[in-house]
């Protein structure tokens, strides 16, 4: 069972170009969305969030429900969903502004179990900023290592969510002892200001970095470092490209049963070749459609 921890929430997608542009409500959030994507690639996964008793808390469990996601350790709640309403760029990047006052993911607290044969949780994005929901899902990092379960952590930064950047940045590396594997894009790299080679000494087995549509790399603790290009594709948008990349990291581990920082540095070039291929080739499917629509199992297994 691999456990995702973090927010759900309603992506708002411009239909068309302009500032009023009619906007489409998708569901959405990086954790979310790396549920989903593991879901229907056929890992055993189990979310863990809070939700709003709102239509679009219910169409949200809905989505997990349908892609075969556990949702007996999503808590609810009556305040409102967090929305999130997207500008996409004529390259087809998107950039978020967040509506997130009082709403219900915001007021998560840490169970006191994570659910039975939990081989490894997923944490990051929005949840790991917004408090009081930020200091609990920092608590249930911090106690899933401390119990030996592989953590893995995407920051996905959101600049516009973050009023203290230094601050965000030293909790960050705060994390890094609690983190078995490190994955943020190129532009959470520069952001944060680190090396990898700086946050392995502090705990991750292997940070990989993603690179848009010029691949991904991954550097180990061990010193080694492998790099797969992109696969080129007509993007339509990068909406859960990094999040499908998550999860497609986590079912490839899973599936080679390597879900521990000592099977990550036994990889050696071949497995890590044959792991990041298959993220970069999840992760350009969800590129070719619109929103965040990762692929199936099937869609992956004939090429």
């Amino acid at each position: 069972m691999i456990v995702v921890a973090g927010e759900a929430l309603i992506d708002l997608v411009p239909q068309g170009r302009g500032a009023l542009a009619p906007l489409r409500p998708a569901l959405g959030g990086g954790p979310y969305n790396t549920a989903v994507a593991l879901g229907r690639l056929g890992s055993p996964t189990a979310f863990c969030s809070r939700t709003s008793y709102d239509a679009f808390g219910e169409a949200l469990l809905d989505g997990l429900r349908t892609a075969g996601v556990d949702v007996s350790t999503v808590q609810r709640g009556i305040e409102p969903t967090t929305l999130a309403v997207a500008t996409i760029d004529e390259n087809g990047s998107a950039a978020y502004s967040f509506y997130v006052e009082g709403t219900a993911d915001r007021l998560f607290t840490a169970p006191a179990h994570l659910p039975q044969g939990t081989r490894a949780v997923s944490f990051g994005t929005c949840s790991l900023v917004l408090e009081p929901g930020a200091s609990a899902y920092e608590e249930l990092m911090r106690d899933a290592a401390a119990q030996g379960v592989f953590t893995a952590l995407d920051p996905n930064i959101r600049p516009g969510l973050i009023p203290d950047p230094d601050a965000y940045r030293a909790r960050f590396k705060s994390w890094l002892p609690s983190v078995s594997l490190l994955k943020l894009s190129a532009e959470d790299a520069e952001w944060l200001g680190g090396t990898p080679r700086e946050w392995l000494a502090s705990g991750p087995a292997a940070v990989v970095i993603t690179h848009g549509g010029d691949g991904l790399t991954v550097v180990t603790r061990e010193g080694a470092e492998y790099s797969v290009p992109g696969v080129r594709i007509d993007i339509v948008d990068t909406i859960g490209a990094g999040d499908t990349v998550n999860a497609a990291l986590l079912h490839g581990l899973a599936s080679r049963d390597s879900l521990s920082p000592a099977a990550l540095a036994g990889l050696g070039a071949e497995g890590w070749g044959e792991l990041l291929h298959f993220a970069a080739r999840a992760a350009a499917i969800t590129c070719s459609r619109a929103g965040a629509e990762p692929p199936y199992a099937s869609e992956l297994s004939d090429r």
